[in-house]
């Protein structure tokens, strides 16, 4: 019994354990990285929008290689190592017997080390339970990759490591070297911390009876009462002074990657990237411990309250802007009589004869009496998912009707990345037109869309916007920054080989000539929830009133047409890809858009009004009903979709008191889509009262459960979460998942039904 009593006190009392008792009491910060981190790489937060796979399966350089596991073992490496500088600068002094060891930061580290060592082997688990179970990796590679991992983690160790090593003084060469009062004016505390530290070093020191050393075993700690306290105190405060340069080497290193961050090789993972941010917030913890002392947590409310002060004041408020317009000029009036002003009879009568011209232009594609059927595209948004499904579905559709699709379509809405996969298929199928050399249905365009986004926003937000963020760069004859809407469109560009670089009037002649579908983009101002209707051809129509027959009146104005709010600031000559980025604003990721209006508006994506597309269509149905009356035989409304038009409803669970406090909420939130839905559902059908033609609809949707086959049910991260996540990046297994879901048996009846209805509108 007696033995069972000394180990269990050998236990408690050891420095590892000891340790990990002060950071549960005095660094609740630093433990909520570690909690955070757990919950990201076990799928916990962020599986909807596929935050795990980014620590999971990095990508760099659109590879998921040694090379990109390499650079995340780098960057874990160097968090881990910030978390130990952050204790040893925080709490070091209250265990004074490590300073009179040799090597004491070092051997504090190994003792500090059962929080790491738990999070690496959990990642090391999730890691290889991911690869393995990812069908499209070899067992090989699998090995391959995590190596890379552990020699970018090791290697990044020892780097650290042996610059502590050489430069961090134990306290036998520092007495012996007499230089006590050299490194007292060469390491600057401030007196009341240094007194304070040297208080709890001489009265307030936690028991430790033994601690690991180098060799794995355990030894007892030495009487040190005989050290000067204040000469102990003094060692730390050495090795803080060696610590800080260590940080201040990272922080010079994030700006310097920042000004190169346009070049490819310098953008890294997403997963390294939020490691170094981390980092970055763990050694801020530290410096505010180092120079504040108790007081670091008032001192660090009250920077952050200054700052946000001074960000509403605009000193730091960075604006995105749209590239293309002219924001040197005197700002646009932003009011509702500025918006009553452009969106008066007048206006959506000259309006619409310049699309009744494209209408026109569009019936004399189909020779003599025949009545063809008009076709209506609608996509919705959801990131890279939405984006590659659209591009999937398009080319699937046309290629299936012989090209009847985008030759009977007049008109294409909705949001987001479903926009961007519409209007790359729109420019290919014009490419092919014009004989360029471009194949639309090639699965090469289904491989260049699913490119990954993420890397380099993530990237630009850490190293530029968020400390850097002075580079420009010219458009146009008009100068803008290299901030991160910059990185979007730049990425965009790329994989799309520069295809939709243009401002938005070149799609003016092919969209009045209706050799390519008319496409309305309609992002929502934040300002006051109205849309900002932007096109090639002027759209104020879009405002009409649905509930008058009779007139265009519409007292609460809906949107404003962009190119008659911005004439005077060049508002055609805005860049077709930052109309994609303004319309593609994903939360915290693509940032909103300020535009030249005084008071300045903020512009964020267009799934926040409508994320499926079909009430513009609905009201650019109503703007020309009597004329598609006269002149089709129906209209037919393809909405593509990248979630089902009926889920399941989820069953209530046990309510929790944090579940019953948030579901007002967080039901409003879950049930966002379901009521968009709905509204479109009852617009279309409304529309049926006062269109005397038929509407015929059809679905085409990414339904992941009907295709949750080709996932190993092994997988438990992709077991609670078959559909692809949201987000501007997908793995290799979500993109084979999306591209195939096409195949579904419902799919396949709607494309069946899309064909029918093309064929009898020729037979006619």
């Amino acid at each position: 019994m007696a033995f069972i009593n000394r180990a269990r006190t050998a236990f408690s009392y050891s420095f590892p354990v000891q340790l990990l008792f002060n950071n549960l009491k005095r660094n609740q910060f630093l433990i909520l990285f570690w909690v955070v981190l757990f919950a990201m790489i076990t799928g916990s937060l962020g599986r909807y929008m596929g935050i795990p796979y980014l620590f999971l399966d990095p990508e760099y350089l659109n590879k998921v290689n040694f090379t990109s596991f390499f650079i995340v073992g780098l960057a874990t490496a160097g968090f881990t190592t910030a978390f130990h500088i952050t204790c040893y600068i925080s709490d070091g002094h209250r265990f004074s017997f490590i300073g009179a060891l040799p090597k004491p930061f070092t051997k504090f580290c190994i003792n500090n080390s059962i929080l790491p060592f738990i999070f690496l082997v959990a990642y090391l688990y999730e890691m290889i339970t991911f690869q393995v179970n990812n069908q499209y990796t070899s067992t090989s590679q699998v090995i391959f990759n995590i190596s890379g991992f552990l020699i970018g983690f090791i290697f990044m160790t020892i780097v650290f490591f042996a610059y502590f090593w050489f430069t961090n003084k134990d306290i036998f060469k520092y007495v012996v070297c007499r230089i006590d009062e050299k490194i007292k004016s060469n390491v600057n505390v401030t007196r009341a911390s240094a007194l304070k530290k040297l208080d709890i070093a001489r009265k307030k020191q936690v028991r430790v009876d033994n601690y690991l050393d180098y060799d794995g075993r355990f030894k007892k700690t030495d009487d040190t009462t005989f050290y000067d306290k204040a000469t102990v105190l003094q060692v730390f405060d050495q090795n803080h002074f060696n610590l800080v340069i260590i940080q201040v080497f990272i922080f010079v290193l994030v700006l310097l990657l920042g000004v190169f961050k346009d070049y490819p090789v310098f953008q890294l993972p997403v997963g390294a990237s939020f490691m170094i941010l981390l980092t970055i917030l763990v050694m801020a913890t530290g410096a505010f411990s180092y120079w504040f002392g108790g007081w670091s947590l008032t001192a660090g409310l009250v920077i952050f309250l200054l700052i946000n002060w001074l960000t509403g004041e605009d000193f730091f408020n960075k604006k995105y802007q749209a590239f293309g317009l002219d924001y040197k000029k005197p700002y646009v009036e932003y009011t509702v009589e500025r918006l009553r002003s452009i969106n008066d009879s007048t206006h959506i009568e000259q309006d619409r004869k310049q699309t009744l011209i494209a209408l026109e232009n569009w019936r004399k594609k189909f020779p003599g009496d025949q009545k063809p059927k008009m076709v209506f595209i609608c996509v919705s948004g959801g990131g890279k998912r939405a984006a590659l499904w659209t591009l999937n579905a398009l080319q699937k559709a046309d290629s299936l009707t012989e090209g009847k699709l985008t030759q009977q379509a007049i008109l294409i809405t909705g949001a987001s990345g479903g926009l961007i996969g519409a209007s790359y298929f729109r420019e290919l199928k014009l490419r092919e037109q014009q004989k360029e050399n471009i194949r639309p249905y090639a699965a090469v365009h289904r491989q260049k869309i699913s490119t990954d986004n993420l890397n380099p926003l993530i990237f630009s937000l850490l190293a530029n916007d968020l400390f850097v963020g002075f580079t420009k760069f010219d458009y146009a004859g008009q100068e803008y920054l290299r901030d991160r809407g910059y990185t979007f469109e730049d990425q965009l560009n790329h994989i799309t080989e520069g295809l939709m670089d243009k401002p938005v009037k070149a799609y003016l002649q092919a969209e009045q000539e209706a050799r390519i579908p008319m496409m309305i983009l309609a992002p929502t101002v934040v300002n006051d929830g109205r849309k900002m209707y932007i096109s090639a051809l002027p759209v104020s129509y879009m405002n009409s009133d649905l509930l008058n027959f009779k007139t265009y009146s519409n007292p609460k104005i809906s949107g404003a047409d962009f190119s008659h709010l911005f004439s005077e600031q060049q508002g055609d000559s805005l860049r077709f890809l930052s109309a994609l980025r303004m319309s593609a604003t994903f939360p915290y990721i693509t940032p909103n858009t300020t535009l030249p209006t005084n008071p300045p508006i903020e512009i964020m994506d267009a799934g926040i009004s409508d994320n499926f597309g079909l009430t513009d269509a609905v009201r650019f149905l109503y703007a020309f009903r009597e004329w598609i009356e006269e002149n089709t035989s129906g209209i037919i409304v393809v909405s593509i979709r990248d979630s089902p038009k009926l889920s399941t409803i989820s069953e209530k669970k046990g309510q929790t008191i944090i579940d019953n406090f948030s579901q007002p909420i967080s039901s409003v939130y879950n049930n966002f889509e379901n009521f968009q839905d709905i509204t479109s559902d009852n617009l279309l059908g409304y529309a049926k009262s006062w269109f005397n033609a038929p509407i015929d609809r059809i679905d085409i949707q990414y339904q992941a459960e009907t295709y949750v086959d080709i996932l190993n049910e092994m997988d438990s991260i992709r077991q609670n979460n078959a559909r692809a996540s949201l987000s501007w990046r997908l793995t290799e297994r979500e993109k084979v998942g999306v591209v195939e879901n096409i195949n579904t048996d419902r799919n396949k009846e709607e494309l069946d039904k899309l064909k029918i209805l093309l064929e009898l509108t020729t037979n006619n």
